[in-house]
């Protein structure tokens, strides 16, 4: 579900032709930085290659781009150091910097050919150490619910797992032991190029409640998103929230805009339809988020264990486990 801002970059084009090391690579790489900053987009865009413009499809693009930067990173408050170095017959600058809104040492990169072209931009943070763990109190803890998996189709574990090489939320302490679940055909998402969140095999695919409880909360307006886009401002996008008791409550997020059939208060049934999967809040593609927590707030209570009961894992029954990258899981007696 979350998106970190570890990779906001453009792309880097090399062209093959030895040329001559430009003397004024710096001032060049400079200017270009200042009116990329101040969204003069129409200066960077008139100097970028044709290869470039391609890559990039449109000016929108760009400016798209810069908006992120803006965001994300905030306004640039100090240039730690530069420095230009040849690269395949170009002038790498390269620009060492310090942002608002973020603790890292972040790099702007231009590479320049000799006739003044831009063959390659990026904005990045420096090269930071590998995500570990996220720290829990509840490492050795055994669900109490008796869940059920919140589907009848098979579905695959996008991420799922105790490490960060499982599962990427490992590293946020209010997701530790999250889940992304899609379903997966011929080792492809969707159908087709992709491009609608019909082509993807999950959309719209009923979502159960994975045990007996009470509603505590139900998002269902939210936009589902064109695949490839993200909404970060609606993290979850559409949700239930649903209070097993005994301090577990089960978070089922990005459900398909007006397909939710329960509303806050209701008692519901394990295995009683709830929604429909989506692709809603921050999700690139359809999919199912489900995380268990011992409160009701998102981004506040702590993330625990989910031990599903009698389901199937790659063909093999399994009476109590937590499911893991990669394998295939339904329900046992689903087909």
């Amino acid at each position: 579900m979350v998106r970190r801002i570890a990779s906001i970059f453009l792309l880097v084009a090399l062209a093959l032709p030895a040329i001559a090391w430009a003397s004024d690579a710096r001032q060049q790489a400079a200017e270009l930085t200042a009116a990329f900053y101040a969204g003069r987009i129409d200066e960077v865009w008139g100097r970028m290659s044709a290869q470039m413009q391609s890559a990039m499809k449109s000016r929108d693009g760009l400016a798209a781009f810069r908006e992120q930067v803006e965001r994300d990173l905030g306004a640039e408050k100090e240039v730690i150091d530069e420095s230009v170095e040849p690269m395949q017959g170009m002038s790498a600058y390269r620009r060492r910097a310090r942002f608002e809104k973020v603790p890292v040492v972040v790099l702007v990169q231009w590479l320049i050919d000799a006739d003044s072209r831009v063959q390659g931009f990026a904005i990045r943070p420096e090269q930071a150490a590998p995500p570990v763990a996220a720290p829990s109190a509840f490492l050795d803890y055994r669900t109490r619910t008796n869940l059920r998996l919140p589907f009848e189709d098979e579905f695959h574990v996008f991420w799922g797992g105790r490490t960060v090489e499982q599962n990427y939320h490992a590293a946020h302490a209010h997701q530790r032991f999250a889940l992304d679940l899609l379903v997966m055909r011929d080792g492809r998402s969707h159908s087709s190029e992709g491009t609608r969140n019909e082509d993807y095999y999950c959309f719209g695919r009923p979502i159960l409640a994975p045990a007996a409880g009470k509603v505590v909360e139900v998002i269902d307006g939210v936009e589902d998103n064109v695949p490839g886009q993200m909404n970060p401002k609606q993290v979850t996008g559409n949700r239930v929230v649903i209070d097993h008791g005994q301090d577990e409550y089960s978070v089922l997020a990005h459900l398909r805009r007006g397909s939710t059939r329960v509303k806050s208060g209701d008692a519901v049934r394990g295995g009683q339809r709830i929604g429909e999967c989506g692709n809603s809040g921050n999700s690139s593609e359809a999919h199912l988020h489900y995380q268990l927590q011992n409160g009701a707030a998102f981004g506040v209570a702590a993330a625990l264990p989910a031990q599903f009961h009698d389901y199937i894992a790659d063909g093999e029954p399994v009476t109590r486990d937590e499911p893991i990258k990669g394998q295939r899981i339904r329900p046992a007696g689903a087909r």
